[in-house]
């Protein structure tokens, strides 16, 4: 067994333990009181799910165990000569709960270096599917056929025991997490640059590596990529991708299943597409103005146009964030630090100088801020990836390491199937009028 499995079984007992005493002793107590507003509107604010890898705060948005994204800017481990942190650190924090040192990083690294290669049956997966289809449907397809190498769906038909099954998810997920880059980049370079594909460079770190195969060998563009994939990788449990993840893993689904299923839940355009939308939205304001650089008095126009047509404007509010989503501020320093005379990030700044005012004086909106899809497309759009129907791609790349985090965590916790109550409104009704006293059982 090697060191982070070892470390993460240990973790993961004692943890197991300590839940098991918290149940027995507080089991029955109550958490909130859910209403019917919660009921039909998405279920907001009910607590029903544990995520031991992150948790999101209103005010000072996400945490991964408890530390902030400027926190982990500074402690975790980086590239050589590089200044954003290695996502690979950020992977080893959630999954054993430590701050990972250097060596500790790069052994991540290695590990899934090893376990990268990609079996010539998932690229003929790809081809058999028309070249015009949106990547996410390429990518899904791509995570379905490589679910022929899980080892958890291999040994649970042997008759795995229940106590193992942590073990084979934490392989299955480690070799999806490594094997990623190599199914989005083909993806990327079969749709956009004419099928001419580039082999992974063994050399580099996990996102370095996908921004080379990619097709981009900028150093800055290699230290954004680090960058995206830390601040995407995790948002707690409840949001769709994770949650799908997380759904469909509780009827031991292996970890390719779960994960598709969450991809299938990041491509719908209230969650992953939504950094596809806000790019769009400014490529749209600039072609109908006519001008590079848009001044604030025709932004707040544009926005006001867009607001009347009964549309919302992309990239802001959030269902839980109460201020500017730290994600935004992040790529903001990364911008100001490497290209801040770029037409499109001035552009990205502006609509955020402009967009909030508007938004709070309607009155009815709670949360008037940036989220994290208000500025990736602007970054991506600079270095020339500028295909905004691939980035939620490298949204689902990134998410990969929180969900299959949390997956790990499931199964060595021996999480039940999820199966939650569901209510007629003919029963609503009934109990409204004091005519059924068995509410929610």
């Amino acid at each position: 067994m090697d060191m982070i499995k070892e470390r993460f079984s240990a973790k993961a007992d004692a943890l197991a333990a300590e839940i098991k005493d918290i149940l027995k002793e507080h089991g029955n107590k109550k958490i909130g009181e859910v209403t019917l507003v919660q009921i039909y509107q998405g279920m907001r604010g009910i607590t029903g799910l544990v995520s031991e890898t992150s948790l999101l705060d209103a005010q000072e948005g996400i945490r991964f165990r408890g530390y902030s994204i400027p926190e982990l800017q500074q402690k975790l481990p980086k590239a050589p000569k590089g200044s954003q942190p290695l996502p690979e650190g950020l992977f080893y924090l959630m999954l054993v709960g430590d701050l990972p040192n250097q060596d500790e990083a790069d052994e991540v690294t290695e590990i899934w270096q090893r376990r990268s290669h990609v079996p010539n049956h998932v690229f003929d997966a790809i081809e058999a599917i028309p070249v015009s289809s949106h990547p996410m449907t390429q990518f899904v397809v791509a995570i379905m056929a490589l679910q022929t190498e899980s080892q958890f769906a291999k040994k649970y038909a042997a008759g795995m025991a229940k106590k193992d099954y942590w073990d084979a998810a934490f392989d299955d997920a480690m070799d999806l997490i490594a094997r990623l880059p190599r199914i989005a980049a083909y993806i990327y370079r079969r749709k956009y640059k004419n099928g001419e594909h580039i082999h992974p460079n063994g050399l580099l770190d996990w996102a370095g590596n996908f921004a080379h195969m990619l097709g981009f060998e900028d150093e800055s563009f290699r230290e954004l990529m680090r960058l995206y994939m830390t601040i995407h990788a995790d948002h707690e449990g409840g949001n769709v991708s994770a949650h799908a993840t997380h759904l469909v893993g509780s009827a031991l689904s292996d970890p390719y299943l779960s994960f598709a299923a969450g991809m299938n839940g990041l491509a719908g355009p209230l969650h992953g597409l939504a950094n596809q939308e806000s790019i769009k939205w400014i490529f749209e304001m600039r072609e109908e103005l006519g001008v590079e650089l848009p001044s604030k008095e025709q932004i707040e126009e544009y926005v006001k146009k867009t607001l009347g047509e009964g549309k919302v404007v992309p990239g802001y509010g959030h269902a839980v964030l109460r201020k500017t989503d730290p994600r935004f501020t992040a790529q903001a320093e990364f911008a100001k630090q490497h290209i801040p005379d770029d037409p499109i990030v001035n552009t990205v700044w502006r609509v955020y100088e402009t967009v909030p005012p508007i938004l709070q004086s309607l009155g009815k909106i709670k949360n008037p801020w940036p989220n994290v899809d208000a500025h990736s497309g602007a970054l991506l759009v600079h270095y020339g990836l500028v295909e905004y129907e691939f980035y939620t791609v490298l949204f689902g790349v990134s998410r990969a390491l929180g969900v299959m985090a949390s997956l790990c965590w499931d199964r060595a916790l021996g999480l039940p199937i999820e199966r939650p109550k569901s209510v007629t409104t003919e029963l609503v009704k009934r109990w409204l009028r004091g005519e059924d006293e068995i509410w929610g059982e």
